[in-house]
């Protein structure tokens, strides 16, 4: 990678501010599993009372004080702070803690960096880090900065600057052309896929709410799980049989947090298409998490944000292994469909709802049955065929076809119509029972 970040175990301090409205308002418990996350030894954790941040330090001068003398105590290597800085922030902090300071992007890119693992999400990390760190360059080169003036300290600092900010230009280039050629190859993967009218399905969901568990429990993978954020990062597909239905495709995408920074999103639009050209959105829901609520609200914002919020959607409440009193069980809208599913993941109850209930959402739109065609209707055969829509094909006694289809409901009743029938009464007189 251009960009490599330090390998973690640095001591730390959390810096966290409170009494800010609520939808600026940052979760201080998920701020210390994210710096766990990255790898991150908490020395101390520290909640500033402020209700209007200070344009150099974000915080009070008084506040710093007290911090640049814990620093200088505890000997800490970094101080992160629970929250956006401007670069100019962050260099003041940094020249009064005299230590590196990390704001809540920095925090989230240095994650995602670690648990990357494809040649696209290395590729998608990287171009997020240099985006950020773009508007931080001045930082490293304040040494060659004219300090005081004087022959020989006049401009070499701009210079390298310069240097710089072109190199990252030039390589910020490459990578957005490499992973224009990787949208490219996913778009031509969605279309084989919608050619063979296989349907695709998206796990989707707040980080840590047991996307990949789910994932797993369904479709006897391995992917990497673990109780910690973010650790999936990597789009991963697999073909799922559901019964009354057929093969499906199940993807397991990165998780979402709540204020996930907007380069993020931009950096992995290609892998959250898979969510944006879906069929069905499984949203996995945390039902043990007290704040789920919020989590929800998170989620529907980044959903809608990738141009998804209003694709089908089923809710999964996970994790009732946790709950009291809890049973699997689907529940249903007005008209009978479903709109949540209750399981647990981790000792597999209600997977088999899941499986029902994402079935019956699907099935909506398709056919999936077998037809009795007598031989005046071989034409129609034909077409099926040529379709793709026969899964197997048996024979009467009388030399009729009987075919197993799986085909959408709208291409059958237009071949259907074309033969002079009505599709109702078609399937009526045909539809083996």
């Amino acid at each position: 990678m251009f960009f490599e970040r330090h390998e973690g175990g640095e001591r730390a301090v959390l810096v966290h501010l409170d009494g800010q409205d609520p939808e600026a308002r940052e979760d201080p418990q998920e701020f210390q599993e994210l710096a766990i996350s990255a790898g991150a030894e908490t020395v101390a954790f520290i909640s500033v009372p402020r209700h209007r941040p200070t344009a150099k330090y974000l915080i009070g001068s008084g506040k710093v004080e007290e911090l640049r003398d814990l620093v200088k105590a505890e000997h800490i290597d970094l101080v992160i702070f629970n929250h956006t800085l401007t670069p100019s922030q962050e260099r003041n902090l940094e020249r009064a803690f005299e230590c590196r300071v990390l704001d809540r992007t920095g925090l989230i890119l240095d994650i995602f960096a670690q648990r990357a693992r494809t040649h696209e999400g290395k590729l998608q990390v990287e171009l997020a880090q240099l985006d950020h760190l773009s508007t931080r360059l001045v930082r490293g080169w304040t040494h060659l900065e004219r300090q005081g003036g004087g022959i020989g300290l006049r401009g070499p600092g701009e210079t390298q600057l310069e240097t710089d900010r072109r190199l990252l230009r030039v390589r910020m280039g490459q990578l957005k052309s490499r992973l224009a050629k990787v949208r490219s190859q996913r778009q031509q993967a969605r279309r084989g896929r919608q050619r063979a009218d296989i349907p695709s399905v998206s796990l989707v969901g707040y980080t840590n709410a047991g996307k990949s568990t789910l994932f797993n429990a369904l479709t006897n993978s391995d992917v990497y799980a673990a109780d910690q954020l973010f650790a999936t990062l990597d789009p991963t597909l697999r073909r799922l049989q559901l019964d009354d239905l057929g093969p499906i495709v199940l993807a397991d995408t990165v998780g979402f947090i709540r204020h996930l920074p907007h380069k993020l999103v931009e950096a992995f639009r290609s892998t959250l298409e898979e969510s944006s050209n879906s069929d069905l959105l499984i949203h996995i829901i945390d039902a043990h998490e007290p704040e789920r609520k919020e989590q929800i609200e998170q989620v529907m914002a980044v959903l809608q944000e990738i141009g998804a919020e209003g694709l089908p959607l089923l809710e999964v409440y996970n994790k009732i292994d946790l709950l009291e009193g809890v049973e699997p069980q689907i529940q249903r809208d007005g008209d009978g469909k479903p709109q949540r599913v209750w399981v647990s993941a981790r000792d597999g109850r209600g997977l088999d709802l899941l499986r029902q209930a994402v079935a019956e959402l699907l099935g909506d739109d398709l056919f999936v049955g077998t037809l009795r065609l007598p031989q005046a209707l071989g034409r129609l055969r034909a077409q099926f065929f040529a379709l793709g829509a026969v899964q197997s094909e048996a024979h009467d006694e009388e030399g009729g076809s009987l075919l197993a289809l799986r085909v959408p409901r709208v291409e059958l009743n237009r071949l259907v119509s074309r033969e002079g029938w009505e599709p109702l009464d078609f399937l009526a007189q045909h539809t083996l029972q």
